[in-house]
């Protein structure tokens, strides 16, 4: 490919004309001629390099992000903190009301446990509906019971239909007064989003459950596999947990050792009830399933500092420390060393579980802080901020006890597609300004290199369609999350980590049914970026607005990959002067477009929305942006 020579003066040009107005009213505009425009790239101009961890996850207990989106459990209240038979219990009684008790005295788990009155030969018991099964597919679980020998034998079936054959049968001949735990398995001969399990006794006297469990037999150390399979493509470098507001009102000591033991718990953040199935343990297995990063927020809200520091210890100490002894004990003898720990979530929001002034949280951040560095000193404290009086005073008073500080933004829509995607890259261009404001006033932050976790971020409108919080995303949403991340990426030098929020179903990347699990849009965008973009960014020179253009080495300096968002109904031609860059004209491209920017995807059907791969040969200095995309160019060197 021939180049420019290098002295030619660094010029911009948008040539294009506009034939939009003349067009007005229409959906779809048809123009005769792509709009032209012309760049200059030069690679000698390098920023810093971009740091992975802006292409970081948050889950959160909310919704169906984890319980019903990660987690593969697929019954509800499986512990039984509603009594079985009310209005919030999703088990209903079969037999008489009287049937059932739920007794206090001895219960296995939580506040109390259903007991089942038996007459004798008529069967007794409790089920549950709505549960999704795949023909030929296995499920596996257990069930923990204890009662009168009398009572036996107790059936467990897994039913999907009517009559004797729509159903598999566990028949538990024997049991005594002692709390067993005994093995589930079936294997479904029909596809149903309405099976039910059902557990009946047949005999006399009393029987009572513990809990029960039933999950896809292909479930991954307890988590879904289809779920997985994406998130590894997905291929974030570090995920943020448990939250969120659900933090500030969670004792993570209720989430640790035998799971079916775990007392369930109300969450007063979100109104919800928590199973306390998936804890620091289980966060840090799916951690290691997908080759990621963990890093834990603490409870600063109703929490307190002695808390945050043995939860530290608990996942970073020695098995000679009390924290450390007891993680070994619940199997886990290699400490987690867990990097970057998060001090608190939005202690600025009135709405925030403990929440306080900033005057009174500062002096809380810091007493944190000593404690938890006092457990690990090798640890990164990440501090509450809100760009504002809330970020500068946090700034002022904690910056010895700070290492990043966090910021938050969500977006709702706009009608113009443009004015939609543009939203997100000027939130990003808010928080960061405001920064380096900060970086010049405040005498607090001299010598010092605080830089921002952009560490919830995203759109946030329209239906629950997934669940609590469960929004659709379509490709205006896509165009806006990469535009988002080309501000990041321009200001390398300030934004160090970025947690999109949140990760599976919850306004999510990811969206789940009971049997299925696909990509959004805003999923495709980030997986795009992640996975080709490059690391060292280099001076994109000109302003073609309303077009957005990054360019970035790769890693080893072969390529240079060059990344657009089109947020317009017309086809661009672009005109790069590729400056001291020795461009072989060879290469490949990434896109993601479609001709309607509401057109989104749906798990269990076809994609209307991908990611297409194409090779590119023979590249001159143009390149062609189609409408409504993002486009990303990895263009070979002959270096």
């Amino acid at each position: 490919m021939q180049r420019r020579p290098n002295r030619i003066e660094v010029r911009f040009v948008c040539i294009g004309f506009l034939i939009a107005a003349m067009l007005a009213g229409t959906s779809h505009p048809v123009f005769s001629a792509a709009q032209k425009c012309a760049v200059t790239i030069d690679v000698k101009k390098t920023a810093e390099p971009v740091s992975k961890y802006i292409y970081g996850q948050f889950i959160e207990h909310l919704g169906q992000c984890i319980y019903g989106g990660i987690w593969a459990e697929m019954l509800q209240d499986r512990k039984f903190y509603h009594p079985v038979g009310t209005e919030e219990s999703p088990w209903k009684i079969i037999g008489p009301d009287r049937s059932v008790v739920m007794v206090r005295r001895n219960s296995y788990v939580g506040d109390h446990t259903p007991q089942i009155n038996l007459p004798g030969q008529t069967p007794r018991g409790i089920e549950q509906e709505g549960l999704a099964l795949i023909e030929a597919k296995e499920y596996t679980g257990r069930i923990v019971i204890a009662g009168d020998s009398e009572a036996a034998p107790v059936k467990v079936s897994l039913i999907w239909g009517e009559g004797k054959n729509a159903r598999k049968t566990v028949t538990i001949s024997e049991i005594n007064t002692n709390f067993v735990k005994i093995p589930l398995r079936f294997k479904a001969e029909a596809t149903t989003d309405n099976a039910r399990l059902e557990i009946v006794g047949l005999g006399k006297g009393t029987f009572s459950i513990g809990t029960v469990s039933l999950m896809p037999a292909d479930n991954i150390n307890g988590m879904r596999a289809d779920t997985l399979k994406l998130l590894k493509e997905l291929d974030s470098p570090i995920y943020r947990w448990p939250g969120g507001n659900f933090v500030s009102g969670y004792d993570w000591r209720d989430g640790i050792g035998e799971r079916d033991k775990r007392p369930p718990r109300w969450d007063f953040a979100w109104n919800a009830l928590e199973s306390n199935d998936f804890g620091l343990d289980e966060f840090i297995v799916f951690c290691r399933l997908l080759g990621t990063e963990p890093s834990i927020t603490v409870n600063s809200g109703f929490g307190d500092s002695h808390s945050a520091a043995r939860e530290v210890e608990y996942a970073n100490g020695s098995v000679d420390t009390p924290m450390g002894r007891r993680r070994a004990d619940n199997g886990h003898r290699q400490p987690y060393n867990v990097k970057y720990w998060y001090v608190g979530n939005e202690m600025w929001g009135k709405f925030q579980l403990g929440y306080m002034e900033l005057r009174h949280y500062v002096i809380k951040h810091n007493h944190f802080a000593r404690a938890m560095r006092n457990t690990d000193p090798s640890i990164k404290l990440i501090a509450v901020g809100a760009a504002g009086p809330w970020s500068e005073g946090m700034l002022q008073n904690c910056a010895e006890y700070t290492d990043l500080i966090s910021e938050h933004f969500y977006r709702k829509a706009k009608e113009s597609v443009a004015e939609h995607v543009r939203q997100i890259p000027d939130a990003v261009r808010h928080k960061v300004a405001a920064h380096r404001d900060y970086r010049k006033r405040l005498k607090s932050l001299k010598g010092k290199d605080i830089r921002i976790a952009i560490d919830e971020w995203n759109y946030w409108y329209g239906t629950h369609i997934f669940g609590e919080l469960g929004t659709r995303y379509f490709l205006r949403d896509a165009l806006g999350i990469a535009a988002g991340l080309h501000e990041m990426i321009r200001n390398s030098d300030l934004v160090f980590m970025a947690n999109y929020a949140q990760t599976v179903n919850v306004i999510g990347a990811i969206k789940t049914t009971k049997t299925d699990a696909a990509f959004e849009t805003t999923g495709l965008a980030l997986k795009l970026y992640r996975n080709h973009f490059g690391t060292l960014p280099v001076a994109v020179i000109g302003d073609i607005t309303p077009l957005d253009i990054v360019a970035a080495w790769t890693n080893d300096h072969k390529a240079l990959t060059v990344a657009v968002v089109n947020p317009t109904k017309q086809n661009y031609e672009l005109a790069v002067d590729f400056k001291s860059a020795n461009i072989s004209g060879n290469g490949r491209m990434w896109q993601i477009a479609h001709s309607d920017p509401m057109a989104y995807n749906e798990p269990g059907k076809p994609p209307q929305v991908v990611i297409e791969e194409k090779p590119l040969k023979n590249i001159s200095d143009t390149l062609a942006v189609p409408p409504l995309s993002i486009c990303l160019y990895k263009l070979l060197t002959m270096n």
